[in-house]
Parts: C-alpha cells; structure tokens; sequence
C-alpha cells in the first residue's frame, strides 16, 4: 500500500509538471492564440454555466449552515481529545492571509468604485449606488466565498484527522471511491486538478500583487511600473518566500501572518481615524443591513431577461463564484492543514464568520473612504485611475488622506506580506498533494513548487499572459465544483453514519453519562 502511495505521488507529480509547462509554453509563445481560446472557453462556461455556479454556491452555503447547527457540530476534526494545535489569533491570521490576503487589497477601493461606475441595476453615480456598491462588494467577499472554502476545508480535516486517511482531495470522496480509488487514476486527476488551481491561482494572485507593489512604486518615488519592475519584485519576494517555508508552518507563515494582521489593522485604524469616520460607520451599518435582508435575491440573481446590465452577473457574480471555486483547493486544503483538534461547529464559527466580519470592515474603510472623496468631494482621480488600471484605485483613494506616503508604504508592506504569506502556503498545499498526503511535505518539493510558482509569474507578467492565465485556472473552476458537490455528500453521509453508530464526541458522552447518573439517583 505505502509503494501504491508513493507510485501515486510520483504520477502526480510528473503530470502536474507537464501540464503546467505545456500551458506556459503555450501562454508565453502564442500569447494572442492562448488568450482567445481561454476568452471563448470562460465565455462559453459564463454564459451556458453561469446558473449552476449561482446554485452551486448558494448549496455550499446553505450546507455549511446545516452543519453549524445540526447535532454533527460537535464531532471533532480529529480524536475526541484532540484539541486545536493553534491559538484562535495565530488561527484567524493564517485563514485571513491564506484565504483572501492581497485580493482585499487589490479590490478594497476598486470594486466599489467599479459598482459606483457601472451598478447591476438602476442608473450609476448616483446616492442609491454608494450603498448599491457597497452592499455587492459584501456579497462578493462574505459567506459565500467562505462557505466553498468550509467545503473543502471541513471535508479534508474530518477524512484525513478523524478517518486517518492522507491529506489529498481524493480522500475526500473515499466513500465513493473506496480506499483503493483515491490512490488510483481518478483519484490522481482530483489530486492533479487540485495542483492545478492552485499552481496556476498563485501565479496570477502573485501577478496581481506585484503589480499592486509596483504601483505603490510609482506614487511614492516615480518608478514606471511595468513588467521589468513587477518581474523584479516577484523575484525578490519569492525568494523571501522560499527563505519562509524552509522554516516551516509554525514560524514561517505563523509569525507572517500574525505580523500582517497587525499591519492591515494598523492601516485600517489610521484610514478610519483621518478618513471620514461617521460616513464610514453610517455605511458600514447600512451596507450589512441591505446584504443581510437581499443575500436571497442576491445569492440567486442573474437578469435572465436582460433589464440592462449588459453582462453585469457573469463579470462580476459569476466571476467571482468561480474564481472561488478554482482558489478552494488551495485555500481549503491549507486551511483543513491548519484547523486539526476543532470541532466542526467551532470550525465553520471561525471560518465563516471572523474573516467575513473582517472582510465586511475592511471594505467599508477603504471602499467607503473612496466612495465619499468620489460622491461628496466630486474626486474623480480615483475613478479614472480604477478605470486605466484596478491595481492603482487602492493608492489613489490613500492620496487624499494627510500622511499620504506614509499609508502608500503601510500598504505596500502588507501586499508583500500577503504575497510571501500566500506564495508559501501554496508550496505546502502543492508539495502535500504531490507527496502522497504528507501534512510536512519534503523541503524540496516545497522548493521546486515555490521557484515554479514565481518563475510563472515573472514570465507572463513580461509576456503580457496573465490575464488569459487567469481566465483559464478560472474555467477549471467547474469540473472542481462537481467535486466539490460529491465532497459534500461524502461528508455528510459519513458524519450522520457516526452520529447514527453512536460514536458521539467525548465531552457529548460524559455529559450524557452524568445525567444518567442523576436519573439512576447515584
């Protein structure tokens, strides 16, 4: 059985590599062919798959709900004694860094103002569409994204800590394939999809972050930003990186992430302080009202008979879900990586809300601060930078604040970290899935998978192939998601098999056996 696992592993591997060499190849020497075959692939799934994406997120949600407050909450990612390897803040700062990280400071200030500029609905530039923009941009980085995280994350964690099988997507789906099946060929292509989306999800994320890096730049000392630039800080912080996960999860990405958390805060505090304080709370309180009371509408809405928002749902709604759903391998294997000895209630509690909360905030600081110099202080500087390049909206909103240069390098110091953070994370998610499991996986593969995902990154960055990268690692988002729907029904068939044998968790069972001792009069 162990010469099967590392026989599978070496496949895995090999195949993975050949995959992602043949489509950078692909992507660096027929850049134009490349991005219109990935365009007509993305459109086609847009627009013929669009409503199984909705659904699709909507049933991940609505699960993960069912398992916060159904009976099987108490059963625990791992042995009944087991309790979490990692305080709650050193827990919360890696999900945050892991989970979202350079995307909310890549999008905290430009999507609103997109949804300002063009609304899904109702005339744009307008009062309602201050609240309209603030109201989607919860949508779009709330409950959903992290329910399709919990999906994955929660069935990693409960077969590989509580059934004892290797850490690898395919074990999720074990009461399908059988113990056999998940080292066998179906089980290595959902290892190999897995890869991937996530080799090919970082290497974008990675693109976009040292764009935004690049960026921060130009505003503060006058550098151009362009490819030679971004390619020259991919190198430098990959190599950051690298010098990170030779440390390991427990200092590397600990302490980073620990360390941005406290930097994002700090930027947060000072743009809420300087910036408009009381229009930000009022928002904040008015946003989380709207999202709340339309997550319905919201969470089913597509425009199917074309009231105007000429392809509104497929760029951004649809994008979004699917972007998630390409990014779920990695992030919810990392997470399922992180999360050993919590009880599923207490699990998807962390999960669901703290990042979302934190999420929720976060957008109204930085995305209302842009809103009110845009609507009330008629500055249109933000919207023409959101609309020549989305990475410069952040840097732009911070112009306007007293300290200007100062916040620009708060926030540049914090992109760095997400991408070292999340560049690392990624190393240990591919190197386990490459290693048979192993939750440790050897240095050397967390090397090879680290060089690979920056060397990606610099070449399409200077080959101008990112965008099409992008779109492609996003229509693996689909076959994914019919993994992800067979996840689910693996996991709760065989959670509600262990409630019905009776296999309650240790602290349910003692409870249980006091009160039965009240009852005998003992």
């Amino acid at each position: 059985m162990e010469n099967n696992s590392k026989s599978s592993a070496k496949m895995t591997f090999w195949i993975a590599l050949v995959v992602m060499i043949v489509f950078v190849f692909f992507g660096v020497s027929a850049p134009e062919s490349f991005g219109k075959a990935t365009d007509a692939a993305f459109k086609y799934m847009v627009e013929t798959w669009g409503w199984a994406f909705i659904f699709g997120a909507s049933i991940f949600l609505f699960l993960v709900v069912f398992l916060l407050l159904s009976p099987v909450g108490e059963i625990r990612l791992g042995g009944d004694d087991e309790r979490p390897g990692y305080s709650n803040l050193a827990w919360f700062a890696m999900l945050f860094s892991c989970g979202m990280g350079i995307g909310l400071l890549f999008w905290g200030v430009s999507e609103p103002i997109w949804h300002y500029m063009w609304p899904p609905h109702g005339e744009a530039k307008t009062a309602g569409t201050v609240h309209l923009a603030m109201q989607y941009a919860f949508f779009h980085w709330g409950f959903h994204p992290w329910a399709i995280y919990a999906v994955v994350a929660a069935s990693l964690a409960y077969f590989s800590y509580r059934k004892g099988l290797p850490m690898l997507l395919s074990s999720c789906l074990e009461p399908i394939l059988g113990r056999k099946g998940i080292e066998g060929p179906w089980g290595m292509l959902i290892n190999i999809i897995g890869v991937f989306a996530t080799l090919f999800g970082l290497a974008t994320s990675l693109g976009l972050g040292a764009m935004q890096i690049g960026a921060g730049l130009q505003e503060l000392f006058g550098f151009t930003s362009g490819p030679a630039l971004w390619v020259a800080i991919v190198i430098i912080t990959s190599i950051i990186a690298l010098i990170s996960t030779s440390t390991g999860i427990d200092r590397g990405i600990k302490y980073l992430s620990q360390i941005n958390i406290v930097v994002a805060v700090l930027l947060m505090l000072l743009v809420f302080i300087v910036g408009p304080t009381l229009f930000i709370l009022n928002l904040l309180t008015q946003a989380t009202g709207d999202y709340l009371q339309n997550i319905i509408q919201m969470s089913f809405g597509l425009d199917a008979a074309g009231a105007g928002t000429e392809g509104w749902y497929n760029a951004w709604t649809v994008f979004y879900w699917a972007w998630w759903i390409a990014w779920a391998p990695f992030v919810g294997t990392f997470i399922a990586r992180v999360s050993r000895g919590r009880t599923i209630r207490n699990f998807v509690v962390g999960v669901m809300l703290v990042p979302v909360a934190v999420s929720m905030v976060w957008f109204a600081v930085f995305g209302g601060s842009a809103l009110h110099q845009t609507f009330f202080e008629g500055n249109e500087a933000i919207m023409a930078a959101v609309n020549t390049d989305s990475a410069l909206g952040f840097f732009a909103a911070l112009q306007g604040f007293p300290a200007s240069s100062l916040l620009v390098a708060v926030a540049m110091f914090s992109v760095a970290i997400f991408f070292i953070t999340s560049s690392d994370s990624g190393t240990y998610v591919n190197g386990m899935l490459t290693s048979g499991g192993n939750p440790d996986p050897p240095l050397y593969l967390r090397i090879t998978w680290g060089s690979l995902q920056g060397a990606i990154a610099a070449i399409l960055l200077f080959t101008g192939g990112l965008e099409a990268l992008q779109t492609a690692s996003i229509v693996g988002g689909f076959p994914f998601m019919i993994i992800m729907l067979l996840m689910l029904y693996c996991l709760m068939k065989s959670l509600f098999a262990e409630l019905r044998e009776g296999t309650l968790p240790v602290e349910k069972r003692r409870i249980m056996d006091a009160l039965a001792e009240i009852k005998s009069g003992k």
